[in-house]
């Protein structure tokens, strides 16, 4: 049976778990963020700025500056991709606490199971938490980042 409130509470207590999940995941991937955002676009930067030769014709310049791209837009699609799949882990096991939170509403809980709710989805976060290091290095080691 559920009190007035509770679903408010743990509705609450729910969110702050997420932005917590979110603070970790910014936190752990600051430092490949870094890398992507500043050592490889700096060299970029520093390719393209080569490119621009006067002797060269219009099509060999955007050549040069499109192969000095390569490597931060494939930094930046594996970082989305790892992204990606961190969010469908977490969507996934976030549809099994609502399922499991529905199964209970049908099993006779008037408003459903809210506190098996709440200890599901935290246990979901604090899974998915852990799993940020292993991104990290996946990603470190994709990018050669020495840490």
């Amino acid at each position: 049976m559920s009190f007035p409130g509770e679903e408010r509470m743990v509705t609450e207590r729910i969110r702050k778990k997420l932005d917590e999940l979110n603070v970790a995941v910014q936190n752990q991937l600051s430092g490949v963020q870094d890398h992507v955002n500043f050592t490889l676009q700096q060299a970029y930067f520093k390719c393209a700025h080569e490119c621009f030769d006067r002797r060269k014709r219009q099509e060999q310049i955007n050549n040069c500056v499109e192969n000095c791209s390569v490597p931060v837009f494939k930094a930046n699609g594996l970082v989305e991709s790892e992204m990606a799949n961190f969010q469908e882990r977490l969507s996934r096991s976030m549809m099994v606490c609502q399922d499991h939170f529905e199964a209970s509403k049908l099993q006779g809980h008037k408003n459903g199971d809210f506190s098996g709710l709440e200890s599901c989805v935290d246990k979901a976060i604090e899974d998915n938490i852990s799993f940020l290091p292993h991104i990290v290095d996946k990603l470190s080691s994709a990018l050669s980042i020495d840490k």
